[in-house]
């Protein structure tokens, strides 16, 4: 794929750029090594300054960067405009809380001292050099959320953006050196995938953070095994939205359209597979289906658009094929299931509920990225959740019961990174966010994100000395 922006409403480019050259990339890989050997020994406090300096800036120039990430993918501006606004809010919400979060530990003086020590702590020191190889569905928060508590914690990042979001990039580059952080802390990189392997490949590099498709994960993963190089993949996810007999289905299927379209549908952990007990089927379905089928699908730059274009054309094209697959064998749309005929030019595709799904087609284990939605009827809670696991995946889940018996049994049993009731599954600085199976491994944000690239140091002392 060439580095370029390519508006998705119209299929136009609008901007190409050169790669680096590998005479680019040493200089930048030279920057990031030889800023983490000061970098590191910075107090919390300056980095913290720095952090909210940057928070200040993006939220300063929000309208401009939402635009450009419209520009590029395709995300409707109001939501645009939202993502630059959580990116700001994380950025602060690590500056105040990093050094809390990387606190000394101390084990109880009993153990320390049957261990024959006089005293003992674990200290958490920045690992040095980290590649963040990130995606284009959220070209800003995706890349904050490793940046900022990577950042706090004296690391220093390299970052690998998508290759059709370029401007995106480069601005995520320049914001934090304006923000004060020294040279060399976090620097773009504008190149192909090709260039990946060498990069992470590099003595100076020593760890990286993916977030992408399963096939990338799996190169990358293989590759940082290869030369045993610490890893975190938050890679696709088919999240199920359970609906019980006990949930407000009103509002269930309200939230449902917003958790499957939103970012137009391209979003790992937006609903994908409505599993909705027997007894409240029919009544979700017909909310569902007309909330859906009303949704407008239009240019995302205008403030009334709910869904804009995908964000490719091999993704729309993607998506048809398993659209085409569910109903030649058997689905039925029960509204959508095409491209709108008001829309020649661009990637859009309707809003879409596909009923009758069976495990012989494609759709049923493979990630849709974009407005399609499943459906499926069961009838009890064993069948819903025995559904909801049957996927390769296990990013989230979303449940509507308000039994609380049933709320404990499927805490228990899906197999997902988190499950989150009578509510769409978001993610928030607080929380640690990541999956399990072919989701990845590994959790960004809270205090396990911000401990993934750090070196935990056992720190003892002898009673003898």
């Amino acid at each position: 794929m060439p580095i370029a922006t390519v508006n998705p409403a119209t299929g136009e480019t609008l901007r190409t750029f050169e790669a680096l050259d590998a005479a680019g990339i040493e200089e930048k890989l030279a920057r990031a090594h030889a800023a983490f050997r000061e970098y590191r020994t910075t107090p919390f406090s300056e980095r913290a300054d720095r952090m909210r300096r940057a928070a200040a800036l993006l939220e300063e120039e929000g309208e401009d960067i939402a635009r450009t990430m419209t520009t590029e993918m395709g995300k409707t501006l109001v939501a645009a405009r939202a993502e630059a606004a959580k990116c700001a809010k994380a950025m602060r919400w690590y500056a105040e809380r990093a050094e809390g979060l990387l606190a000394d530990e101390h084990p109880g003086q009993a153990d320390v001292e049957d261990s024959g020590g006089a005293r003992a702590f674990v200290r958490f020191r920045p690992l040095g050099v980290v590649l963040a190889v990130m995606p284009w569905n959220f070209p800003l928060w995706q890349v904050v959320r490793f940046a900022a508590p990577a950042l706090m914690a004296g690391n220093t990042g390299l970052l690998k953006h998508a290759s059709n979001v370029p401007q995106t990039a480069q601005y995520l580059g320049d914001l934090f050196h304006r923000a004060g952080f020294p040279e060399g802390c976090f620097q773009t990189l504008l190149v192909g995938s090709g260039a990946i392997e060498e990069i992470l490949r590099d003595d100076r590099v020593v760890a990286a953070t993916l977030t992408g498709s399963e096939p990338a994960g799996r190169s990358v993963a293989a590759i940082a095994g290869d030369v045993v190089k610490h890893t975190v993949l938050e890679l696709g996810g088919s999240d199920p939205y359970v609906v019980m007999p006990s949930a407000d289905i009103a509002r269930a299927a309200k939230t449902a359209v917003t958790a499957r379209v939103q970012n137009n549908g391209q979003s790992c952990i937006a609903a994908k597979r409505f599993i909705v007990h027997a007894d409240v089927y029919d009544e979700f379905a017909a909310l569902f289906t007309q909330a859906m089928a009303a949704l407008r699908v239009g240019d995302p730059m205008d403030e009334s658009t709910d869904v804009g274009p995908l964000a490719t054309e091999q993704g729309r094209a993607d998506l048809e094929e398993l659209v085409t697959d569910a109903e030649k064998l058997g689905a039925t749309a029960l509204c959508g299931g095409q491209r709108p005929a008001s829309h020649q030019a661009g990637w859009f595709y309707e809003p879409t509920v596909l009923a009758g799904i069976t495990e012989r087609m494609r759709i049923h284990h493979e990630e849709a990225f974009g407005p399609v939605a499943t459906l499926y009827k069961v009838a009890d809670l064993d069948e819903a959740v025995r559904l909801a696991n049957d996927s390769p995946f296990g990013l989230s889940s979303n449940v509507w019961t308000r039994d609380e018996a049933e709320q404990e049994r499927f805490v228990r049993d899906l197999e997902a990174g988190g499950v989150f009731f009578n509510g769409m599954t978001a993610s928030h600085p607080a929380m640690p966010f990541g999956g399990v199976k072919r989701s990845g491994y590994g959790r960004e944000l809270s205090g396990h994100g911000i401990r993934e690239f750090c070196n935990t140091t056992t720190v003892w002392h002898s009673a003898a000395s």
